[in-house]
């Protein structure tokens, strides 16, 4: 099963690859609800390399909702509007509601809009699987337009950041 995003934010593509590489900039597309926080004593980096590990915690509202393992790559593709980068984490939750899940494929993609260098093509895509999936699609799909406003909201600072 699938989520898929697609919109133009209100920063240029830098800013947004340096974004989605920001554990505290990821962190904000989910808050103030959702906190992340490491599992380990020391804090989350600045920055996510490629080729991260990281098990992170996830509260809301003060509660436990699982702990998710992150592994994550980039790749780059070049299209004719430019090159895309893409943010993988194929990592896997460990404990709470989506550990019920067997697939979790999260690709977020960042270009140059087309026409406008100053903003970004915005696209990502959520792949779930397993017999819980058209369970949890629902409320998945729900968190990801919530998401999808925080970006848009965010977008603007992050070219400051």
């Amino acid at each position: 099963m699938r989520i898929l995003l697609k919109h133009v934010i209100d920063c240029d593509a830098d800013a947004a690859w340096r974004a989605l590489h920001s554990p505290h900039a990821v962190a904000e597309l989910y808050g103030p609800f959702l906190t992340m926080k490491p599992l380990a004593p020391s804090p989350l980096p600045t920055r996510w390399e490629p080729g991260t590990d990281a098990a992170v915690q996830l509260n809301v509202a003060g509660l436990s909702t699982g702990r998710q393992f992150l592994h994550l790559t980039d790749r780059y593709v070049a299209e004719t509007d430019g090159e895309v980068r893409i943010l993988r984490d194929s990592g896997i939750p460990l404990t709470g509601p989506l550990a019920l899940l067997d697939v979790w494929d999260h690709q977020m993609a960042v270009s140059p809009a087309p026409g406008d260098p100053g903003r970004t093509l915005w696209r990502e895509r959520l792949v779930i699987g397993g017999r819980a999936a058209p369970a949890l699609w629902p409320a998945l799909w729900a968190v990801w337009q919530w998401r999808a406003g925080r970006i848009r909201a965010l977008a603007p600072s992050w070219a400051a950041d």
